[in-house]
């Protein structure tokens, strides 16, 4: 039976959501990661009964993002909507979020998507928060995203670890799939979490959990196992992505699905690593089997792919 201080709530969300963990004192109700676009309205649900069904009513005071990639901030823009709440961003992002640059934000490269926010300040690390009258450490936690934070809580052990580490690995290191430095960033984040006096891990994906040394023994087994061959990241983000866009649309043509490859950089650049254009088709046949095998996410009806419920 895990164990959290009061103040915390964890909204364990599934594979389109990264989980929200809503943080109340006297002095302010805020909330870290809002979950994907397309569920947003159960997102302000979610905040919603959690407010109202307090000793006292009150409204969500502040947003907090560890990164901005959309399955963390797609709810934003409802929440904001919402409530008159403050939203707290990664400092090296609020130009691109400032601009909505597309270019620089991932949305669009990752065949995602995500309304336009805003934000009334940033965070980055070695600053302090206090959140549910509970003092946190901002962490930088670069790999997965290069931008991307943890909340560490000294005082309770507990980490917020966004996608640096889950019970079972991490996210996806995506600035290796642009030619840039991801393996050694996740290494020098999983040293640091070692490093911690953690009793509990809120993690981005899945349950909080406990055994923090397992967790960082699979987690650095896993960049020692990508960086022997940095095929398996791109081949382990190309699956995860194709997942996550069906898991949205539900069904999709095997056609519209190569195309996708055209449209998202992210998508084009891991299929690159792979195989050579002209042998995209068949990267993908084999790998949506692959993904419908054993009663995987994905199932193949025809020349449409659909996701399984």
């Amino acid at each position: 039976m895990i164990t959290l201080p009061a103040s915390i709530q964890v909204f364990e969300r599934g594979w389109l959501s990264s989980n929200n963990v809503l943080l109340v004192d006297d002095a302010c109700a805020a909330l870290v990661d809002t979950g994907y676009a397309t569920h947003a309205a159960q997102t302000v649900a979610l905040v919603h009964n959690a407010l109202t069904s307090a000793p006292n009513t009150r409204p969500l005071d502040l947003i907090v993002n560890t990164h901005l990639h959309s399955d963390h901030c797609g709810g934003n823009a409802l929440l904001q909507a919402t409530w008159p709440c403050h939203t707290l961003i990664p400092a090296s992002e609020a130009d691109a979020v400032r601009d909505w640059n597309e270019a620089r934000l991932t949305f669009r490269a990752t065949g995602q998507h995500c309304e336009r926010f805003g934000f009334t300040g940033t965070i980055a690390p070695d600053t302090q928060l206090r959140l549910g009258a509970l003092d946190w450490q901002v962490l930088g936690a670069p790999g997965h995203d290069p931008h991307s934070l943890m909340l560490y809580c000294a005082d309770e052990r507990v980490l917020i670890s966004a996608d640096a580490l889950w019970e079972n690995g991490f996210g996806v290191i995506f600035p290796e799939l642009e030619g840039e430095s991801g393996f050694a960033e996740q290494q020098a984040v999983l040293d640091t979490i070692a490093a911690l006096d953690v009793r509990i891990v809120i993690p981005g994906h899945g349950a909080p959990f406990t055994n923090v040394e397992l967790a960082l023994e699979r987690a650095l087994s896993r960049v020692a196992w990508l960086r022997a061959d940095p095929a398996r990241n791109a081949k382990n983000a190309l699956k995860v992505l194709i997942v996550f866009k069906l898991l949205e649309v539900r069904e999709m043509s095997f056609d519209t699905l190569l195309r996708m490859l055209d449209d998202a950089a992210v998508m084009r650049a891991a299929a690159s690593m792979l195989k050579p254009r002209d042998e995209w088709r068949a990267l993908l046949t084999d790998m949506v089997r692959e993904l419908a095998a054993n009663q995987g996410p994905l199932e193949v009806d025809g020349t449409r792919i659909v996701a399984r419920r």
